[in-house]
């Protein structure tokens, strides 16, 4: 088995994205109150702070900062899918289960980047923010309604007009 290395800086922001076993569902956005509440419930166990978050219908990006001397991101990803997974469950979702009894809902692991500066950090935050226009589910980023983007707005980090039109182009480029 491969011995997966994580970087652990107690304190640390990270970037995350976090993935549905099946990348046609929908079940993100579909259940976006469920979602809510698994963060909620993680966050009341071991706070953290969402700095940025978007939501897909499949997929998830978000940059949280944990408390000095904290490091236990893993703990929180376990709590938020499996909560989520049991919700979802209890109301009726048809989840699969896997060989051992699991929910299979979400891929195994997910991936972790350390923010290491500001540049970095802004970086990340665009991404974040422009990838509903990036898989073509909006033209503006504006539209997408399941976003940190409406809060940096009204804290004035971005113009409600950021990222232009957002058009992506055949090529995988952005146009306006």
């Amino acid at each position: 088995m491969v011995n997966y290395r994580r970087n652990r800086l107690p304190g640390g922001t990270y970037f995350f994205t976090v993935t549905l076993r099946d990348r046609r569902a929908t079940t993100l956005v579909d259940h976006i109150d469920a979602l809510r509440n698994a963060f909620r419930m993680a966050r009341n166990r071991c706070p953290f702070a969402i700095d940025a978050v978007v939501v897909l219908p499949e997929h998830l990006h978000t940059i949280w900062t944990l408390s000095p001397g904290d490091d236990d991101y893993p703990a929180r990803w376990k709590s938020i899918k499996s909560s989520f997974s049991r919700a979802l469950a209890k109301s009726g979702a048809a989840i699969s289960r896997n060989s051992r009894g699991e929910y299979d809902l979400w891929q195994r692991r997910y991936w972790e980047h350390t923010i290491r500066d500001q540049e970095d950090l802004h970086r990340h935050l665009d991404y974040i923010h422009f990838n509903p226009v990036k898989h073509r589910l909006v033209n503006r980023v504006r539209d997408w309604p399941y976003s940190s983007f409406h809060q940096f707005v009204r804290r004035g980090v971005y113009d409600a007009d950021w990222g232009g039109r957002g058009v992506v182009d055949d090529a995988g480029g952005y146009g306006e």
